[in-house]
């Protein structure tokens, strides 16, 4: 069981870095696309949180990333999830495209930059024998944002392990709950390439 004492450490640890599904791609090209994926801490949310921009690329346009987001983690008083993610939209979120490449252009994020994505939260608790973390969405938690004037939904949710980072997130049709992209056929794993 993971000490209450040091989850900061173990989610910075887990989450922080490049990680990229290339095994799977090459093993189920039919499903799966090759990703790169990026994690990069953000000190916006205080002592009692974490905060990381993530984004996301695909082969060969590892240059040309898509998908920039913000999550903060914290703790909560549930013992059953004693952690949630909580996520942000950018606000201009062409400004902080390639973050993930080049994380000092964080230094300037802020929390007027954030847009608050009511409903995208997940809950989080450990993995049996503390060997990582699960994030599911609550109940009848529906994530729903604005682009470009259209609706958009995102089922979101991942594990995470010293090594190891597995993606459940996939679009949804917002009018006929259809899956559209992403963990359609179960989740992107990707493993940790750098820091």
């Amino acid at each position: 069981m993971i000490n209450p004492a040091d989850w900061r450490d173990r989610f910075a640890t887990y989450l922080t870095g490049a990680f990229d599904n290339r095994e799977q791609a090459i093993a189920e090209p039919a499903w799966y696309v090759h990703v790169r994926l990026w994690h990069r801490p953000i000190a916006l949310f205080g002592s009692d949180s974490l905060g990381f921009y993530a984004e996301q690329a695909s082969s060969p346009t590892f240059d040309r990333p898509y998908r920039p987001r913000v999550f903060q983690i914290r703790p909560t008083d549930d013992p059953s999830s004693p952690w949630q993610a909580v996520y942000f939209a950018l606000q201009q979120s062409e400004r902080w495209r390639g973050a993930g490449l080049d994380p000092d252009r964080l230094r300037s994020l802020t929390l007027d930059d954030l847009e608050s994505l009511p409903g995208c939260h997940l809950s989080i608790a450990p993995l049996d024998g503390g060997a990582g973390f699960r994030a599911t969405p609550p109940p009848d938690c529906r994530c729903c944002f604005t682009v470009d004037g259209q609706l958009r939904q995102v089922q979101l949710g991942f594990e995470a392990r010293p090594d190891a980072f597995d993606s459940f997130d996939k679009g949804i049709d917002p009018n006929t709950g259809k899956s559209l992209w992403g963990a359609i056929m179960g989740p992107f794993r990707y493993r940790r390439i750098g820091d």
